[in-house]
């Protein structure tokens, strides 16, 4: 589906602005144990991004592609949850943020296992 196509290219672009505004512009401000839990929001959003993108052309190819736009939808909400609490929490310091983190982790999982069976099914 389009929708995926240009929402995991959003991610993507996305993904590469933060991983250098964190390389760059973050680099004095954050202590070596924060910049590794931003790089690793970085290295999740990118790599879901991609799977937006491989999503969306599966869904444009699949005849019946509406749990392949399903599962597309909850690796999103696993980049916003996922990546953006690691983002929040290496900015902000504040722990509780990290409490966020595995919802996003659950959303990853559910998008992968929703795409199988979209795959599966053909």
């Amino acid at each position: 589906m389009d929708t995926m196509l240009i929402l995991g290219g959003i991610m993507l672009f996305l993904a590469v602005a933060l991983g250098a505004f964190g390389a760059h512009a973050l680099k004095e401000r954050l202590n070596e144990s924060q910049q590794k839990t931003y790089q690793t929001g970085v290295q999740y959003h990118l790599a879901h991004g991609l799977g937006l993108v491989l999503i969306g052309l599966y869904a444009g190819m699949a005849e019946q592609s509406s749990l392949a736009v399903l599962a597309g939808w909850f690796i999103f909400a696993g980049i916003v949850l996922f990546s953006g609490s690691l983002y929040a929490l290496s900015l902000t310091g504040i722990r509780k943020l990290g409490a966020i983190t595995p919802l996003g982790g659950v959303a990853f999982l559910a998008g992968w296992v929703l795409f199988i069976v979209a795959a599966a099914q053909g």
